[in-house]
This record gives C-alpha cells, sequence and structure tokens, in this order.
C-alpha cells in the first residue's frame, strides 16, 4: 500500500507479505504506540494505537514492543499519514523472545555464596544437636544422687548437675533457632535471585511493521486490531413522574453502558465508544444439517482397555442525603442542576455506536465503569397489574411506546417513582414502536382480596360413577384508595388439560375475562376496567377438571 502526502491509505492483507516486500536487511527502528480510541462491543473491543516516528528515505522495520497479548492477530489493519511516497510491506505480530538477564555471571556468583553461607550454617545446626544429645545422654547416664563410693551426694552438688545439663541444651536449643532463622532468610534471597536468573516470558506483543519511503519523511500510523477480554453491558433508569389532575404521566429514561475490560492494557485518555454490533457471533447463519430418522444403532463392543475412557472427563471448553448536600439544600442563593455529559450517537440501519464526549480512562482489572450513552422522556400509561393467586399486591405498571431509532437491548433496570428508589427490574429486548412496561413497585392504595368460595372434589354421573371431578370457585374484590381513576388488570389461571381425558371448563358464573392466554402462556386469564375512585368491584372465577375415576390427576405449574 502507498500513502502519499497527507492522504489516507489501509493495509488490505495481514501476516502475509506483499509484491513490494521489503528486504530482510531493512533497519530496525524502535517505535513507541499510544491507545487513542477504542470501540468497546457486547463481546469485545477495537483498539487503535497512534504511531507517530521520522523516517529515513529507504526500506525500515518499525517495532513496537507494547502491543497486549490478547490481540488478535489476524485483525491487525494499519492506516496513516506521510509527507512523502510510502510503501507498507508484512505486518507481523509475535511474542519477543524470553531474555535471560544480562548480569547472569554476578547472579550465579551470589547464588553461590548463599549456598556456602546456608552449608555453614547447616553445619552450626548439626554441631548444636550433637551437643544438645551428648548433655541429654549425660543426665540420664551419671545419676546425680551417688558418690564416687556409693554415698548420697549433697543436694548443691544435685543443684549444680541439674544446672549445668540445662544450660547445655539451653545453649544448642538457642544456636539452633538462630542459625534456622538465618537459613529461612538466606533460602527466600535464593528463590529470588533463581527468579531474576530465569528468562522472564513476555508481557508484551512485538508488532513489527515492513515500510519503504522515497524520502525522508514524517509519518503517522495508526494500527487496529481487536480484543476479546472487553465488553459492554447495558443499564437504565427509569424515572417515572406519577403526574398530577393537571399534569400526565412522564417517564424518562435512561440509558447506560457498563463497561469492563482485562485486556492487559490499560485504556488512558482515549476516545471511546460502545457499539450494538456483535462481533462474537461471526457473520454468516450457521448451516443445518440433515436429520435422520432411524432405528437406534447397536453398540459395538468396547476394545480392551476402552471401558477406562468412559471415566475420563469431557474436555473443557474455552465469557439518604448526606450533609454536604444538606448544606447545598440550605443555601441562599440559586443553584443550578448538575447535567450529567451524554455520548453522541451514531445511528446506522443495521447498529448503533455511541460515542463518548471527551476522552476517558479505564484500567485493566479496574473494574465495571458506567457511563450515560442516551436519554427519552416520554408520555407514559398507568396501570395496577396484580395477581393474587400467589400475591395480593397490587404493584403500579407504566407503558409507553419505544420512540428511539436505536433498539432498546436488554439489560437491568433502576426504577424510581416520584423521585425515589423503589427497586430494580429488567427490560426486554424492545425495536423501535413497540410497547415498553416497566414495573413500578407496590401500590399500597389499592387493595385486592382474593377469596375461595368453594372447593370440591367428587365424582360424576346419572347411574353409575364414571368420573371424577374438582370444581372451585374464588372471587377477588378490589378497591380503589386513591382519589382519581386508574386502570386495574388482575390474572389468573385456568388448568389446561394435556390430555383427552381430562376436561377442563370455566364455570357460568365467571365474570368474562377481557383477554386470555395473554403473553402467549396458555390459561393465563387477564380481566382489565377502569376504577373510579373510591370504587370496589368484584371478579368471581370458577372451573371444573373431570377425569376418569380409574386414574389420578394433579395440577402442577407448568415447566
Amino acid at each position: 500500500m502507498r500513502i502519499t502526502a497527507k492522504c489516507l491509505a489501509t493495509t488490505s492483507l495481514i501476516l502475509v507479505t506483499t509484491a513490494l516486500a521489503v528486504p530482510s536487511w531493512a533497519a530496525e527502528l524502535d517505535a513507541n504506540s499510544a491507545i487513542d480510541t477504542v470501540t468497546v462491543y457486547p463481546d469485545g473491543a477495537t483498539v487503535t494505537r497512534i504511531i507517530a516516528f521520522d523516517l529515513a528515505s529507504g526500506d525500515s522495520t518499525l517495532v513496537a514492543k507494547d502491543f497486549p497479548l490478547s490481540l488478535d492477530p489476524s485483525s491487525l489493519r494499519v492506516e496513516g499519514e506521510a509527507g512523502a511516497k510510502l510503501t507498507i510491506g508484512t505486518i507481523d505480530a509475535r511474542p519477543p523472545k524470553a531474555a535471560p538477564p544480562v548480569n547472569l555471571p554476578e547472579l550465579d556468583k551470589r547464588i553461590e555464596a548463599l549456598r556456602d553461607q546456608r552449608a555453614d550454617l547447616q553445619g552450626a545446626i548439626d554441631s548444636a544437636n550433637a551437643r544438645r544429645k551428648f548433655a541429654q545422654h549425660f543426665a540420664e547416664a551419671s545419676p546425680a544422687g551417688l558418690g564416687d563410693k556409693g554415698e548420697a551426694r549433697p543436694i548443691t552438688e544435685w543443684r549444680a548437675a541439674f544446672a549445668a545439663v540445662a544450660e547445655e541444651i539451653a545453649t544448642a536449643d538457642t544456636a539452633i533457632r538462630d542459625a534456622t532463622r538465618k537459613q529461612r532468610e538466606i533460602d527466600r534471597q535464593i528463590a529470588q535471585l533463581e527468579a531474576e536468573r530465569a528468562a522472564k516470558p513476555p508481557s508484551k506483543l512485538e508488532v513489527r511493521i515492513d515500510v519503504a519511503s522515497a524520502a525522508a519523511t514524517k509519518a503517522t500510523l495508526r494500527v487496529t486490531y481487536a480484543v476479546r477480554n472487553a465488553r459492554w453491558v447495558p443499564l437504565y433508569d427509569a424515572r417515572l413522574d406519577t403526574g398530577a389532575k393537571d399534569r400526565k404521566p412522564q417517564l424518562e429514561l435512561v440509558r447506560r453502558a457498563e463497561i469492563t475490560q482485562s485486556t492487559g492494557e490499560d485504556w488512558s485518555n482515549v476516545a471511546l465508544g460502545v457499539s450494538t454490533v456483535r462481533i462474537g457471533r461471526g457473520g454468516s447463519a450457521p448451516e443445518l444439517n440433515s436429520l435422520l430418522a432411524q432405528y437406534p444403532q447397536p453398540l459395538k463392543p468396547l476394545a480392551l482397555g476402552a471401558a477406562s475412557d468412559l471415566a475420563r472427563p469431557a474436555p473443557m471448553t474455552r465469557q439518604a442525603q448526606s450533609p454536604a448536600m444538606a448544606k447545598i439544600a440550605e443555601a441562599a442563593e440559586p443553584r443550578e442542576r448538575a447535567d450529567e455529559q451524554q455520548a453522541v450517537a451514531e445511528i446506522g440501519g443495521f447498529q448503533a455506536t455511541f460515542k463518548i464526549p471527551g476522552r476517558v480512562s479505564l484500567g485493566a482489572q479496574e473494574g465495571a465503569k458506567s457511563m450515560r450513552i442516551a436519554a427519552m422522556a416520554v408520555p407514559a400509561d398507568l396501570a395496577v397489574r396484580a395477581a393474587p393467586v400467589l400475591d395480593p399486591t397490587a404493584f403500579l405498571e407504566a407503558s409507553f411506546k419505544q420512540t428511539d431509532d436505536t433498539t432498546l437491548l436488554p439489560g437491568k433496570v433502576a426504577i424510581y417513582r416520584d423521585g425515589v428508589f423503589v427497586g430494580r427490574g429488567k427490560i426486554s429486548a424492545s425495536a423501535k414502536d413497540d410497547i415498553v412496561r416497566l414495573g413500578f413497585g407496590a401500590d399500597d392504595k389499592i387493595k385486592i382480596e382474593r377469596a375461595v368460595l368453594k372447593r370440591n372434589e367428587g365424582s360424576a354421573g346419572l347411574l353409575v360413577t364414571t368420573s371424577k371431578t374438582d370444581e372451585r370457585a374464588f372471587k377477588t374484590t378490589i378497591r380503589n384508595g386513591h382519589d382519581f381513576p386508574i386502570r386495574v388488570a388482575i390474572e389468573d389461571q385456568l388448568p389446561v388439560s394435556e390430555s383427552e381425558d381430562i376436561v377442563v371448563e370455566m364455570l357460568p358464573s365467571t365474570t368474562p375475562p377481557t383477554a386470555s392466554n395473554i403473553r402467549d402462556k396458555r390459561g393465563v386469564l387477564e380481566w382489565s376496567f377502569d376504577a373510579r375512585p373510591g370504587e370496589a368491584r368484584d371478579i368471581n372465577f370458577a372451573w371444573r377438571v373431570r377425569w376418569p375415576k380409574d386414574k389420578s390427576m394433579v395440577i402442577v405449574p407448568a415447566g
């Protein structure tokens, strides 16, 4: 590829020598690179490094030794600008050779001296052990109670003998302890020196770029590559203003990106962006193989010794207000609310990229960093939803139309109602014009009670009992304690039969539901209505299950 004055060029082949390859005798130039731009994806990132250098006329090889080991060599791409005609040849990435330490003879000499000191200390320990053993043997073999002629010795001589033996043992023990401590310290020094003596594995990758310049020039190259150990996940803040008699409900949805990276390189003062592209999924849909319907094949006998193979594990595959804020609130002078910076969105036909304003730093293994990327304010429709068969609590729900051009990715949501944090939820993937529903916590002014009116298990048949039955009836009472009307939705379950012998019927006493099989779940019914202020309303629900008398039937949740 050629780079001419103030023009842009990119390489198209990586790790392959081009037709204008640079000779192997080209001069090598050590180059330092700096990370300039990072784009993070849900399953990886692309990093662009800048290399600025002065280049002499002729053939040269740029050698940059500060690239991370985690980069994908096949993703390396180079582009740049120069003040003269420039040709880019081979681009290569390799781990640098582990070089032995330059002071190897000195290290060997220090290790040898320490080992001699350790041997001297071991001799002192052996000598002290022998002295201690002799003192113990003397105490056992030479009783202090008899004199030369068999008479008893004075008690003072006993004590002198005891003291002499104790002193000898104590002196030996002290010598052993001191020498052992010194040996431990010498062992640590030897281990440290041997670690310094060993060739250290490379912690960075070496990138070599062959270039040929027609004249001396200043050039700037941009090297882009992909790394896997980085990702971002969407987070949301949903802030609901429930409104008033003269103000309709409003919802603000703030989109955030939580970024983490463990690429082995620090992203310091970089231009950072996040993209919705998923690079780990590849470029094409998976290919399907044929499905065969056949009789099971007989098992083949195992070869001798093959039974042990069955025991081998399968190989593992390789993703409250603070005092400071109170003082601010008490200040007499007016204060403006601090605005949080927001990313600039670039919306394409198939993906969206959000560029964070300014420069950002994020170190490797630093942990997650959350950044605001977008926000939208939309009118919201409020309703109260409950499933009293499980929980009589009424939950406030806000629904809105997704008006943003970019798809809302699934993620966790922090829920705020009228400025108060009420919990966390989840949001599903939603494209433009989809209806999104979010829960905003319990509504204590809606009272719901569910009573069992009937539960009867019996038999059915005119003259002869032919079947068994299970009949149940319930009444749910809803009271609106608000001083304004509100939409109420009550859910309940009608059993679903998966056998011709089991017949399920909803009884005539049931209040007709307004919807069935909601959210594509069989048997889940919904009763919805607008409850006036102070209104109480009853919902009746009854059903019967009938099955053969000679069989047992159970009602269980769907798997």
